[in-house]
């Protein structure tokens, strides 16, 4: 796939992944918990706000801004399977998207901003990935070329039900970006969400 032309700025996009099933948390929709009277959605769309357009991955709700909704084929797929369903449903694909965890309300557009500068310092890069205190990447919250990704994916959409997604990334040049305060924590338990605040 050709890139943009030299000096012309790399297009945004994102997909939101809030689609999980909160095994840990009895079944609950994680999108719609609420954190400092915040749903984890709208906290995840406000942090996404530089992309310019959102794919949401789950199921309908009212949002504050326009997104663009889908499901992976079929429902139950993952995170991997959910990202590049979301992939799929850009009405214009951006050079850069965005892959955001709707359980990870610390991230910010300050977050995805570092993310972005990353990826455009680097041309050979495939993305940047956000990186906990301890040294681990959360590939769900991330910047990938979307060329990179496309490259990445299983030939037959079939494969992609069940992908891990550090398998599905495991071959990309990902650039590190160290994680500032609680940017790289994730909601999988109450006590998780209690420690945030919730």
């Amino acid at each position: 796939m050709e890139g943009p032309a030299a000096g012309t700025p790399l297009r945004l996009g994102a997909v939101v992944l809030a689609g999980g099933t909160a095994a840990r948390m009895g079944g609950v929709d994680k999108a719609s918990i609420e954190l400092d009277g915040v749903t984890l959605l709208e906290r995840a769309l406000a942090a996404t706000l530089p992309a310019v357009e959102v794919v949401v991955v789950g199921a309908e709700v009212p949002t504050s801004r326009p997104v663009t909704w889908t499901r992976e084929d079929p429902v139950g797929g993952g995170p991997a399977a959910g990202l590049l369903a979301g992939l799929d449903r850009f009405a214009r694909p951006p050079d850069l998207v965005c892959a955001l965890a709707v359980d990870m309300p610390k991230v910010n557009a300050g977050t995805v901003a570092r993310l972005t500068w990353a990826v455009e310092a680097d041309p050979a890069s495939d993305g940047a990935v956000l990186v906990d205190p301890g040294g681990r990447r959360q590939p769900l919250a991330a910047v990938y070329r979307v060329s990179s990704l496309q490259a990445a994916r299983p030939v037959s959409r079939q494969d992609e039900h069940g992908l891990a997604v550090r398998r599905l990334v495991d071959g990309l040049d990902l650039a590190d970006v160290a994680a500032v305060g609680d940017e790289a924590r994730d909601i999988d338990s109450w006590t998780d969400l209690r420690d945030l605040g919730g």
